[in-house]
């Protein structure tokens, strides 16, 4: 678990970079909901709450960039990242209705999840 620890610096700035992606859902929400599920409604009322789900995880990424060069927002960053993660995945699993690039972005944030997860149970013992 040492290269874990010491090495979570780049794991939260890669982490928090691939989370930022999704800024593409404040430019183009119909694209972006498109590209994971196939198909977008056609209102401006859901461009609003796509692009603001777009912004939310984006600022998320960037708490977890934030975090990886300070050390005293790490534990809340990773909570978050593990909570929202958790809860995108559930909900993809349960819509039944995703293409590849979902997928994709199921696996890396599983991913992203177990490693924080092992950062977590690793430093659970140690003072803040």
């Amino acid at each position: 678990m040492g290269i874990l620890v010491d090495n979570i610096q780049w794991m939260l700035l890669a982490a928090g970079l691939l989370t930022c992606s999704t800024i593409q859902a404040t430019v183009a929400p119909r694209a972006t909901v498109r590209t994971y599920f196939g198909e977008a409604p056609d209102s401006p009322q859901f461009d609003l709450v796509v692009r603001n789900w777009g912004m939310l995880i984006t600022a998320a990424g960037a708490l977890l960039i934030w975090a990886s060069f300070a050390p005293d927002v790490r534990l809340a960053a990773i909570a978050l990242a593990i909570v929202t993660k958790t809860a995108f995945i559930a909900l993809m699993l349960g819509s039944g209705v995703m293409k590849r690039q979902a997928w994709v972005a199921l696996v890396v944030d599983t991913i992203m999840i177990v490693l924080f997860a092992a950062y977590l149970l690793a430093t659970s013992g140690q003072a803040a």
